[in-house]
């Protein structure tokens, strides 16, 4: 399984910015799907997921309100919208397949397979 992940840039702070993510798996609709970030040194933080039909969503409480996820099941893709976006959003993102129970989605320890990352920075 392959995830590409793009559309990371240098945006300045109150702009907005999509990610996409093209998983590349046939079972596709077998997964949850999230969004992870990481900055230089620190452990990958929960960003947002998506459950398997797209009817449900969880944020960070740091994006709530401002980032959203969607997923499109017939084309094989997982956005992340970011709105506001703020200095402290800077970081590399992730997008990341899920197949464990939902209790541990926010976990990223229990996801399968992930992307190789795409850095966004945000500028004062």
């Amino acid at each position: 399984v392959q995830l590409q992940a793009y559309g990371g840039g240098l945006v300045q702070a109150g702009n907005s910015l999509r990610l996409s993510c093209a998983p590349s798996v046939r079972t596709y609709n077998n997964y949850d799907m999230g969004w992870f970030r990481q900055t230089s040194g620190d452990e990958r933080v929960f960003v947002a997921a998506i459950r398997r039909s797209g009817g449900f969503t969880y944020y960070s409480d740091s994006v709530k309100g401002r980032f959203t996820i969607s997923r499109d099941n017939a084309n094989n893709m997982v956005y992340l919208q970011m709105n506001s976006l703020q200095p402290e959003d800077t970081a590399v993102y992730y997008c990341a397949a899920h197949r464990g129970i939902l209790s541990t989605i926010r976990r990223g320890t229990t996801y399968a397979y992930w992307g190789q990352g795409t850095q966004v920075t945000v500028s004062s």
